[in-house]
């Protein structure tokens, strides 16, 4: 990822030599970038070796197709899998959703420490070795966070004696005591996953900042928002197929193949039993040979395309009106490590840059707290499977956000917006996005009947106490959440704690009967009744609100994404030419601090706040939540998701009034080759 001119230089002759370009577009050509412009326009390849056929991708065009597979795989990794695993992840290794939710921040840790330095230091050098590198880093993360899969052993969802009717019960507790086989070290694997997902933000970094920085120098003013755009819709486009294909994997058993029947130790599980778990970790290993494979094509770009140097002295500056624009011609700053301190000065007394930058990390906390928990909210809320919930998540999140980003970029680029109609434009569509946001307020659903957690036993025991008069005698086992659903519509914790004496097995489906907990039944299913008093599973959901909050929570998706893009623009726009990588650079370290490092753990806090009913084993210590009180989760995430949106509104406005646009716009001077040895 770092400059080597020895290295490049032969290519740059090699290319004149022996590739001319015969249309005259400089497309295939290491054209002179101008007189003194400095700039090193060279072919496409690898030192001497550049062949032909590589000269049609040396444009803006091919530079953006290789950036917008690098970005759909990162989105697969870090936006599609790990989100949609988050739910498997807790399950399987005994952790609750406020560590989860660290998991989900650590990319973002990384992302936030490196940000200012490789923003700085890639701004001079050679930024697509740098995301040749963020390729590397990015597939290793890959691999790490699928290792603890290989290291964990098989998965055990519990024996037979957890499904035991009340009868057996009583002989099988003396056995269930706490050991050192019971206290599992399973949630030891939360480093693992913390040290992939770290990985995974060191290689993100170099693609959002310099990847970005590095198609507004290669195209023209007008057209940078709708490339910038489409570059941002295809990193949404990742986590599209990584949440469709991660809801598959989810179908399939973690380990691959069931248990032999021989072994009595286990009992059929199915995708409807709450001990399910998929194969989550199968999507990241295969991320990783693909993300690898792009090391290739971002090794053999040139340091600049052909035309930059035209299209960079043809801009017009837009940069807010603060002298800083004279500050950095005059100093040359950015030229060593050195310029470093006032560099970030300058863009931390930028009132307009600042705004901007804290209006989007409250975008952010909203977004990537959405993207981690939106699937487990789900699930909760309307009773659904993780895999379907995890579906329904992708298919609402992704194209709505993809949507907004490129309607946004098509806006500002046919519009021709100035910055300042940049800024207002953002204003609109945040305060459309608060008024969808009250979804949350009218499409929420109650709580569906659970003996002992939301109601009590036909009127007997108390609330919170899965244990009644009815089960006293039977002595279950508290350890395994084994939910069957009874005739009388009530969800009991497991056959033992419905007081079920006996059952019997039908295509490989048990149904439990003589079940002293479980009333009279709802609905008349004639003589069955007596045979079926419960079935294994939830029961299922009466709340009809899922079409009415997916279509309102898809449009709140693109209104709220439609303000990424122009950020990023305005951005862009509003700081002197030569801070502009520095300037992205600075805007995600606030974006991962204020936003999606504490967005995730906040939603997680917020969620666990709201359980109802936790796993606990025979050592009381507590995991997984199973059982969540929906009301109270709807209001919690309405509460945060309305207060930052009017936070972001607030500091927009600001942006709008602070922002003073250059007294004369007039093209830049052509750069001298001392100044671009500054960048």
């Amino acid at each position: 990822g770092i400059e080597n001119p020895a290295f490049e230089a032969p290519g740059a002759v090699l290319g004149r030599q022996c590739y001319p370009d015969p249309a005259g577009s400089g497309a295939g050509a290491a054209a002179p970038a101008g007189p003194g412009s400095g700039l090193e326009e060279g072919p496409c390849g690898w030192g001497p070796c550049s062949p032909r056929a590589l000269q049609l991708c040396n444009n803006p065009e091919g530079y953006l197709a290789a950036y917008s597979l690098l970005a759909i795989l990162q989105g697969i990794v870090v936006n599609g899998l790990v989100n949609i695993s988050i739910s498997t992840i807790e399950k399987r290794y005994e952790l609750n959703s406020s560590l989860t939710g660290l998991i989900s921040a650590s990319y973002d840790i990384a992302f936030c420490v490196l940000s200012l330095f490789v923003s700085y230091v890639g701004e001079r050098g050679h930024k697509p070795r740098w995301l040749a590198f963020s390729a590397f880093m990015l597939g290793l993360g890959s691999l790490v966070f699928s290792l603890p899969h290989f290291s964990s052993g098989k998965y055990q969802y519990g024996g037979s004696k957890l499904e035991d009717t009340c009868q057996a019960a009583e002989t099988t507790f003396a056995n269930a005591t706490c050991s050192a086989s019971t206290n599992s070290s399973l949630h030891k694997y939360l480093y693992v996953f913390i040290l992939g997902q770290l990985l995974l933000g060191v290689g993100g970094t170099p693609l959002y900042t310099l990847g970005t920085a590095f198609i507004d120098d290669s195209v023209p003013k007008h057209m940078s928002s709708l490339y910038i755009g489409i570059g941002y819709a295809m990193s949404l486009l990742g986590p599209a197929i990584g949440y469709v294909l991660g809801g598959q994997l989810l179908n399939i058993y973690i380990d691959i193949q069931m248990p032999k029947r021989q072994d009595t130790t286990y009992t059929k599980v199915d995708q409807d039993d709450p001990r399910w778990l998929g194969a989550w970790w199968i999507g990241f290993l295969a991320c990783f040979f693909a993300i690898w494979l792009l090391i290739i094509p971002f090794s053999c770009f040139p340091k600049h395309l052909p035309g930059t140097a035209k299209i960079q002295a043809e801009k017009i500056s837009e940069t807010h009106d603060d002298g800083s624009q004279v500050l950095v011609q005059a100093n040359n700053i950015g030229q060593s490590f050195k310029d470093f301190p006032m560099a970030l000065m300058i863009l931390l007394r930028n009132p307009v840059l600042m705004s901007l930058i804290i209006a989007s990390s409250s975008e952010a906390l909203v977004a990537t707290g959405f993207a981690t928990f939106l699937p487990k909210f789900i699930e909760s809320q309307f009773g659904k499977t993780s895999s379907f919930s995890a579906t329904l998540g992708g298919l609402v999140l992704i194209p709505g956000a993809a949507l907004g980003q490129v309607i946004s970029g098509v806006l500002v680029s046919k519009c021709k917006m100035s910055c300042k109609g940049i800024i207002k434009f953002m204003i609109s569509t945040c305060s459309v996005a608060l008024l969808l946001n009250t979804v949350f307020l009218f499409a929420k659903c109650g709580n569906e009947p659970f003996a002992g957690v939301s109601e009590t036993y036909n009127g007997t025991g108390t609330l919170y106490n899965l244990t009644a008069p009815c089960n006293a005698n039977c002595k279950c086992l508290r350890s395994m959440y084994y939910p069957v659903c009874g005739s009388d519509e009530v969800q009991y914790f497991s056959p033992c704690f419905a007081g079920c004496a006996s059952y019997i097995v039908n295509n490989m489906k048990k149904t439990y009967h003589n079940c002293s907990c479980i009333g009279k039944a709802k609905r008349e299913k004639g003589s069955e009744d007596f045979l079926s008093e419960a079935v294994p599973g939830k029961c299922p959901t009466r709340c009809k609100f899922l079409p009415l909050f997916l279509t309102f929570f898809f449009f709140a998706v693109v209104f709220t994404f439609m303000a990424t893009t122009p950020t990023t623009v305005a951005i862009l726009r509003c700081v002197p030419d030569k801070q502009r990588s520095f300037a992205l650079g600075v805007q995600l370290v606030f974006l991962r601090l204020l936003g999606t490092i504490p967005g995730p753990i906040l939603f997680g806090v917020a969620i666990d706040k709201s359980c109802t009913l936790w796993d606990i084993n025979e050592c009381e210590i507590k995991g997984a939540c199973w059982v969540y009180d929906n009301e109270r989760m709807a209001f919690s995430l309405i509460g945060i998701s309305a207060a930052c949106k009017i936070i972001t509104i607030i500091f927009v406005v600001m942006a709008v009034y602070f922002y003073k646009p250059p007294p004369l716009t007039k093209p830049l001077p052509r750069k001298t080759s001392e100044q671009i040895s500054a960048i």
